[in-house]
């Protein structure tokens, strides 16, 4: 039994299906995802209808992450957000596209049933993006930070590793937590396609929604699996700009 962390999917089924495939995963795997499911790739309705199906046959924790926030408003309401619409929202709206009312009200039961993190049993944390106070996620009173912040991976990056956890250089907010598992922030900013550790906190967001890969890692081994590029999979879309 295994439990897999995958990071930002962005529209792109063809990557999710096949970084399952490389992770060889079973019904016996338990997965998580960080967030971002929608916005970018052409299939993003598509992938929410993959992972419903996923959920019936696997122990699955879905995420929600600034692009689910979005899309879920504009399923409700159809608002459209023009951030949103200009980061991706254009082509989710588009595949949703031959989509009857009732798949569209099930996609949207699936977004609100989203919970914002995520702790498990050996507490680690699971978060789309990160959090700000320093008594842990349960004391977060801006629920957007959630899936908005960047200053704890910021934070992590810039931490001499030789610092111990019981030291009082240590950070609060990373010591509530064994582990921490984020999206959001592409590796692509720091020239590279693979998940980065910095102290305590792994960032899984490997560029999927622009020119990088989708990836998994199976948090007891810390072993990796990934698909290939997006633009290589979808050869006639590009994506987002990064």
């Amino acid at each position: 039994m295994r439990t897999l962390a995958i990071g930002d999917i962005h529209g792109g089924l063809r990557a999710l299906i096949q970084v399952l495939e490389r992770a060889q995963f079973t019904t016996n795997d338990t997965l998580v995802f960080l967030g971002d499911y929608v916005d970018g790739w052409s299939e993003s309705a598509q992938v929410i209808t993959y992972l419903i199906e996923l959920s019936k046959t696997n122990e699955c924790v879905f995420i929600k992450g600034n692009h689910d926030v979005w899309s879920e408003e504009w399923l409700a309401s159809s608002f459209i957000n023009e951030v949103w619409f200009q980061h991706g929202g254009k082509e989710t709206i588009e595949s949703y596209t031959g989509f009857s009312e009732e798949q569209k009200r099930a996609h949207l039961n699936f977004f609100e049933a989203m919970p914002l993190y995520h702790i498990d049993s050996k507490n680690r944390l699971f978060v789309h993006a990160g959090f700000t106070s320093m008594h842990g996620v349960e004391r977060e009173t801006h629920k957007e930070t959630f899936y908005f912040d960047r200053t704890l991976w910021e934070m992590a990056r810039t931490m001499d590793k030789r610092i111990q956890k019981n030291s009082e250089l240590y950070p609060n907010r990373l010591k509530h937590y064994s582990e921490i598992y984020i999206g959001h922030t592409p590796t692509l900013y720091y020239h590279t396609y693979e998940p980065m550790n910095a102290i305590n906190v792994w960032n899984i967001d490997t560029g999927a929604a622009f020119t990088g890969k989708l990836s998994a890692i199976d948090i007891e081994t810390k072993e990796i699996f990934q698909s290939d590029l997006l633009k290589d999979l979808y050869p006639n879309e590009k994506g987002r700009n990064k």
